[in-house]
């Protein structure tokens, strides 16, 4: 059973309260990666069982990835079960595979040495996964969430 949630915006005007409202059947609060793959999924579970909920997803960035400036590596295996051809997409930001992993300690500003790879442990072996924006991610994300349905509303926090 889906419970309906309202989406209300007060505006306070000589002591009178206007309020626009927006009924959704799932909210979902923050535009990263992960709020954007739980809106994709379920959009993508709807198609599947022929069921149409309405999806919202806010983010108080003026647009979806305004607040990730993160670089990552990032490993594709959850990327693979959401979307499996995510490659043969057109505008994907993924493009820069590791090739090489390196451990180096900084002894001063100007120096450094490298730790052998004998003695790196293996959580630090990225080969197969990329080096990516996760900004670029979450609009690309937020662009094919756009796509199956679901509502996006920036500028907005959640309380």
């Amino acid at each position: 059973m889906l419970r309906r949630l309202k989406l209300v915006n007060d505006v306070r005007r000589f002591s009178t309260v206007i309020r626009d409202t927006l009924e959704y059947d799932v909210l979902i609060v923050g535009g990263g990666p992960a709020g954007l793959s739980a809106a994709i999924r379920l959009k993508q579970l709807c198609q599947q069982q022929e069921r149409d909920i309405s999806v919202c997803l806010i983010e108080k960035g003026s647009y979806v990835g305004a607040h990730i400036l993160s670089g990552n590596v990032f490993e594709p295996i959850a990327l693979n079960e959401l979307i499996p051809d995510w490659q043969k997409i057109e505008d994907f930001p993924i493009e820069t595979k590791v090739t090489e992993d390196v451990v180096k300690i900084l002894t001063s500003p100007t120096k450094s040495f490298t730790i052998p790879k004998i003695f790196m442990p293996k959580s630090i072996d990225n080969h197969g996964n990329y080096i990516i924006s996760l900004g670029q991610l979450s609009q690309w994300l937020g662009k094919h969430a756009e796509e199956l349905g679901v509502d996006l509303i920036t500028g907005i926090a959640g309380d």
